[in-house]
């Protein structure tokens, strides 16, 4: 029964220093996506995470320092995608797949709308990752979408909805992003398993917001509706302290 984990790590040099390696390896997850490595290939360990049996893929932004996502896995992919051939998404490192027997998984980190001009960004992403989503489920049917969508689709999945109404990351044209994903054949694995309220897995660092729970639930397993017989759990694993983002957790039968 494969476990995949989703986690944007803020840093993978700064997270290794805070045991990131020990984690993942008492994990014992199959596949550990990875968002927000901000790190050159150079610069990522990979030696750490093939002690504890991981194989590494990596995907860096061009610009150093900054977005880039990753894929561990235990076992060898039969293919890897690296980036998704839309040149203004992958100059960021956005986007990387690997394909197994049953199933694909993808790690994604989605642009967070900073400012006017990345939220403009944002909203092209957006629309360019949902085309090309659609392409690939016609060629791959069992699809799993890991990531920072950096939306909480719902008022459930943030903690003061009314207050956050106009941000960015709770932006209605955003959440009916979110919902547009789910109708085309997505199933939000956490949500599906899981209804209770002040679940979250991003805090910001300001204000004690972690301690207090005072957080958003941007980080999701998208699951194929083709996956949905085989999905056992979704967890959200918010002991784990690497980063202001915490791990979420999906197992599914083989």
């Amino acid at each position: 029964m494969p476990i995949i984990i989703s986690y944007n790590i803020n840093g993978i040099r700064a997270a290794i220093k805070k045991d990131l390696v020990g984690w993942a390896k008492a994990s014992n997850a199959d596949v550990i996506c990875l968002q927000e490595i901000k790190a050159k290939p150079e610069q990522f360990n990979k030696e750490l995470f093939n002690q504890i049996g991981y194989n590494c893929y990596i995907n860096s932004a061009d610009k150093p320092g900054y977005s880039g996502v990753a894929i561990l896995s235990k076992k060898i992919p039969k293919h890897v995608e690296v980036g998704c051939g839309i040149n203004e998404i992958d100059l960021e490192g956005r986007v990387i797949r690997a394909d197994f027997d049953n199933f694909s998984v993808m790690s994604i980190y989605f642009p967070s709308g900073s400012n006017p001009f990345r939220q403009s960004f944002k909203m092209r992403f957006l629309e360019l990752i949902f085309d090309y989503i659609l392409e690939l489920k016609l060629k791959i049917p069992n699809l799993i979408i890991s990531g920072d969508y950096n939306i909480c689709h719902q008022a459930i999945d943030i903690h003061n909805p009314q207050r956050n109404k106009n941000s960015s990351g709770f932006l209605p044209e955003e959440r009916k992003w979110v919902s547009k994903l789910i109708e085309s054949g997505f199933i939000d694995s956490f949500r599906h398993l899981n209804k209770d309220p002040h679940q979250y897995s991003w805090w910001s660092y300001r204000a004690a917001s972690r301690s207090k729970n005072l957080g958003w639930r941007i980080d999701y397993n998208m699951i194929s509706d083709s996956l949905l017989p085989r999905l056992n759990r979704a967890a959200i694993l918010n002991q784990a302290k690497h980063s202001d983002h915490c791990p979420v957790l999906i197992e599914i039968s083989n």
